[in-house]
C-alpha cells in the first residue's frame, strides 16, 4: 500500500503539533510497535529533543496570547517539519517519491497550522483562559490518537484527518469576522499607546 495516506495524516498532525508527531512516531518505531517508522525518527537525540520541545509547547500552547506568539514563530517550523517527516516516511517506504511526499506533507501541515493559529486568535478574544487549556488538550490528544491510528489504519486515518481539516478551514472562515475585529482592536490599542509613551518621555518644563 502507498505511504501517501500516512504522509497526509502526519502532515495534518504536524501543523497542529509537530513535536508530538516526531516524538510519537519515533517511540512507536523504537519500541517495535511499527516497522513503518524511519530510523532517523527513532534516534535517541531526536526523541529527547522532540520530547523537550513537546513539553515547552504543551505549556506555551495553554497560555492566552502566548499561544498565538508561539503559533506565529512556528508558521515556518511546522510546515517544514511536516515536509521532512513526510519525506522520511516516503524514503523508508519507497512507494512514493520523497519530493512529492514532502510537498504533500508540508502543504497539509501549513493548512492545518493556519487553522490552528486562526482558531487560537478567535479563542483569545475571550478573556477567560479555560478555553485555551481545553482546546490545547483536545489538540494534543487528537494528534496522538490519529497518529497512532494512522500507523495501523492509514487510509481511515487520512479520511478522518481530511474531514477535520475541511471542518477546521470552514470554522476559520466563519470566525474570520471575529478575528478581524480582534486584530483591529489590537492595532488601535497599540496606536493609542504610542502617543502616551511619547508624552511620558518628554521632560517637564522648567
Amino acid at each position: 500500500m502507498s505511504v501517501l495516506p500516512l504522509v497526509f495524516t502526519s502532515g495534518w498532525a504536524s501543523g497542529i503539533n509537530a513535536y508530538a508527531v516526531v516524538l510519537l512516531l519515533g517511540l512507536l518505531g523504537a519500541t517495535g510497535v511499527s516497522e513503518d517508522v524511519p530510523a532517523a525518527l527513532q534516534r535517541p537525540d531526536v526523541l529527547i529533543l522532540a520530547g523537550v520541545l513537546f513539553v515547552v509547547e504543551a505549556i506555551a500552547d495553554k497560555v492566552p496570547y502566548v499561544d498565538s506568539v508561539w503559533d506565529a514563530v512556528h508558521t515556518v517550523i511546522r510546515p517544514v517539519a511536516g515536509g521532512v517527516v513526510a519525506a522520511l516516511l516516503a524514503g523508508h517506504d519507497g512507494s512514493l517519491p520523497e519530493l512529492a511526499a514532502g510537498a504533500v506533507g508540508g502543504s497539509t501541515a501549513l493548512l492545518s497550522h493556519l487553522v490552528k493559529a486562526g482558531t487560537r486568535i478567535a479563542v483569545n478574544t475571550s478573556p477567560e483562559p479555560a478555553s485555551n487549556i481545553v482546546l490545547s488538550l483536545v489538540e494534543d490528544l487528537g494528534v496522538a490518537a490519529i497518529i497512532a491510528f494512522a500507523v495501523f489504519h492509514p487510509v481511515a486515518a487520512a479520511v478522518l484527518a481530511g474531514a477535520l481539516l475541511a471542518a477546521g478551514l470552514t470554522l476559520v472562515i466563519v470566525l474570520w469576522s471575529r478575528i478581524r475585529r480582534f486584530l483591529r482592536r489590537r492595532r488601535q490599542r497599540r496606536a493609542e499607546k504610542r502617543p502616551a509613551a511619547a508624552g511620558s518621555a518628554v521632560p517637564p518644563a522648567g
